[in-house]
């Protein structure tokens, strides 16, 4: 049998023509990495602070409450925050973007049996009081996935297990369908759990056989999909797991000690963790406050928090106060997450909204066409960035600089995705208008056209930047041809209840990579034969339906899927799968069946953190965690901030 151990030159062939900021690395030894902190028995002595002194706390306020703790089953980034902070994976990211080792010390890959084999470091589970209950093993990595592939648990995520690990799809659908046809005829037997390809070979030694050839499997590994659970703790709670801070355990940086939902959230540094000593905030208190925008940076001014987003409405007075513009910096720069409008092709909302009038809107190109002409997208991005607006803007899905193919061609500059430009042209929408009125009406469309666009106002200037849309829309396409009614969401569970359950006609989206390559980017349209977007929970506009229903639409989704299916089964020849997948995101684009927006604009912030300390991917939890920042005794100025990126080389 043919066995490849990761040297740094096969790693970057297979990563690097993935991502320039996925760092090489062969067959990974401990770098960095320290041995647990502290004694094995008794409490966890967390809080203490660096040299026995005063603990370090970190406090921020939060405005929307998580829907789950349970990061086996969510697929929103509110909800798996914990994980990040909480559960180690087998690998992770340094602050230049470079992987290390996680959970796993080392690993190989063996060409012939498509498998993974990872070899694990000692570790412990702790509680919610920091107290250990057990050794980590490769077996909770298997459970986990076992949880996941349970249909009863409704994983949000387990998509992301089929067509990677061998037969993980085949017994999903056995269990659901146990012997029975799918809606396209296909029968699914049972399939015994010891046939799917994720292995404990002893208790530090885990492998996972593939379906096929995966070229960026090792870069999702930092997602949750792929984190381990305490397997007979998962067995004991099954779906009441993770539903309290006391019903999970902990191995990574950090122990959640305390949730009270619209109260707080308390984090406590895991002293038995292998990193504790580049764990340098013993605390992290999140305290719940709906009006978080707004009082959060009185409270900076008053030194009582050590984060506050700075609103575009207080911006220029903070910078031009002597008081206040030396504690404003921003974000981290980043391409991790892409922003762009959907369209409903499903519509649950509301009668009064008119649902069949805009399912007959919809499924008419000219019309998404005239809509996505009309979206000054420079205009609504200066809500969030007045100064270069134009930064932010995109004309794909897939940020510029995430992904390159073998030759270093950036994603977005390769075969049809080069021919992309803006979308913005007042001239060519009313030209659509124009068309689209005059085919809507032969099929007995009423004008206008209600566009129900709902917003969650816990995000920042979201209520703004809706605003913008209707006034530039309305203005441009006339209001005898839309009416765009902007309708405020619901402050927990926005997702779940607007987008999830269709209750939209047009709605800002996003979507951050989980691994690097382009195939990430379509897993939010992308529906296989027989799934249900609903059923998914997570597949945006639900596309799918256009051609369930045959509409005049169906034409261009069924290309967009077929171009996906043919760039997936390209597992080898990186150059051409790229290629493939270039044509399918152009498909999507260029029949309007999403609009591309921006990427994330970086905010303004007040923070006592060097954002450039941090973890950092292009994809997965990495930037979500706390591990390598120091907590200093002042707010970042934008000198500083600039300093910092400057010497991480950003």
């Amino acid at each position: 049998m043919k066995k490849r151990r990761l040297t740094a030159a096969l790693l970057c062939a297979v990563l690097a023509a993935s991502t320039v900021l996925s760092g090489c690395g062969g067959k990974k030894t401990t770098e960095g990495g320290s041995a647990a902190a502290g004694t094995e028995a008794g409490k966890n002595e967390a809080g203490k602070g660096e040299d026995g002194g005063k603990p370090v706390v970190y406090t921020e306020l939060y405005s929307g409450e998580v829907t789950t703790l349970n990061y086996l089953v969510s697929a929103s980034e509110a909800d798996f925050k914990t994980a990040a902070y909480c559960i180690d994976t087998l690998i992770e990211y340094d602050s230049e973007g470079k992987i290390r080792p996680g959970q796993a010390t080392e690993w190989e890959y063996d060409e012939a049996s498509k498998t993974w084999t990872f070899h694990l470091r000692e570790a412990k589970w702790v509680d919610n009081t920091g107290a250990p209950v057990a050794d980590v093993t490769a077996q909770d990595f298997v459970d986990a996935i076992k949880y996941q592939l349970t249909p009863e648990y409704e994983s949000g995520i387990v998509q992301n297990l089929f067509g990677v690990i061998a037969n993980a799809k085949a017994y999903y659908n056995g269990l659901v369908y146990n012997g029975g046809a799918d809606e396209d005829g296909v029968v699914w037997n049972a399939v015994d759990f010891s046939e799917v390809g994720v292995k404990a070979v002893d208790d530090h030694t885990l492998t996972y056989t593939l379906e096929t050839e995966v070229p960026y499997f090792l870069s999702s590994l930092a997602y949750i999909v792929y984190m381990p659970a305490y397997g007979p703790q998962l067995e004991e709670l099954g779906k009441t797991f993770a539903t309290a801070a006391d019903k999970m355990y902990y191995n990574g940086s950090y122990y959640m000690s305390e949730f009270s939902p619209q109260e707080r959230r308390i984090y406590k540094k895991n002293t038995l963790n292998y990193d504790a000593d580049i764990v340098y905030i013993d605390e992290i208190q999140k305290i719940y406050n709906a009006e978080s925008t707004t009082i959060g940076p009185e409270m900076i001014k008053r030194g009582e928090i050590d984060y506050a987003e700075i609103t575009a409405d207080i911006l220029d007075d903070w910078m031009s106060n002597e008081d206040t513009k030396n504690l404003i910096s921003r974000e981290r720069p980043r391409n991790s997450y892409s922003y762009f409008y959907c369209f409903n092709f499903d519509p649950q909302f509301d009668a009064e909204y008119e649902p069949d009038n805009w399912r007959k809107a919809v499924n008419n190109e000219n019309f998404r066409k005239a809509l996505s002409s009309a979206l000054n997208k420079t205009k609504e991005v200066a809500v969030l960035e007045p100064n270069v607006p134009e930064d932010y803007v995109i004309n794909t899905i897939t940020p510029a600089k995430f992904t390159f193919n073998a030759d270093g061609t950036d994603f977005t500059e390769i075969g049809d995705m080069a021919a992309l430009g803006d979308t913005f042209n007042e001239a060519k929408a009313v030209e659509y208008r124009d068309l689209a009125k005059s085919e809507l009406a032969a099929e007995g469309v009423t004008f206008p056209v209600k566009v129900l666009l709902p917003y969650n106002p816990t995000e920042v200037n979201w209520d703004k930047e809706c605003q913008v849309v209707e006034q530039q829309m309305e203005s441009l396409l006339g209001t005898d041809f839309i009416d765009i009614i902007v309708q405020t969401g619901p402050t927990d569970g926005f997702l779940t209840e607007i987008r999830r359950n269709g209750k939209y006609a047009m709605l800002k989206c996003n979507w951050g990579a989980d691994y690097a390559d382009p195939e990430t980017w379509t897993d939010p349209f992308y529906q296989a034969k027989g799934e249900s977007g609903y059923d998914l929970g997570y597949k945006y506009a639900n596309l799918a339906k256009a051609i369930e229903d045959g509409t005049p639409s169906a034409d261009a989704v069924l290309e967009y899927f077929t171009t996906i299916e043919e760039a997936k089964d390209i597992k080898v020849d990186i150059n051409a799968r790229y290629e493939a997948f270039a044509k399918a995101e152009a498909t999507l684009i260029n029949h309007a069946l999403v609009v591309p927006f921006s990427i994330s604009v970086s905010k303004y912030l007040a923070t006592k953190l060097n954002v450039f300390e941090g973890q950092y991917a292009p994809f997965g939890v990495s930037n979500l965690k706390y591990k390598g920042q120091h907590l200093q005794d002042h707010y970042i100025s934008m000198e500083e901030f600039e300093a910092n990126k400057e010497k991480a080389g950003q």
